[in-house]
């Protein structure tokens, strides 16, 4: 399975009962930054991809970006920074 964005786009690693996941989607929306959600408890694989992002954490949200790089629990202005 292919995890990296498109252009101007994010991944996002997420699950069902994360505040600051639905605090940044949120944020996103209203910004207008496009994004795909990935729920680590559902799609098999991820949890490992995530976990090795994050130092062996299983740590969300983690943000994969288009060039490849990723960002554990950023804020909206850090997002944007990036995606600039």
């Amino acid at each position: 399975m292919n995890f990296v964005p498109e252009s101007g786009t994010i991944t996002m690693f997420t699950t069902t009962w994360c505040g600051y996941c639905t605090r940044l989607k949120t944020q996103l929306v209203k910004a207008g930054i496009g994004f795909t959600e990935i729920n680590v408890e559902e799609v098999e694989g991820t949890s490992e991809l995530v976990m090795s992002l994050n130092n062996g954490n299983r740590t969300v949200p983690t943000i994969l970006y288009p060039d490849g790089s990723s960002a554990t629990n950023p804020s909206l202005a850090q997002v944007q920074a990036k995606l600039a």
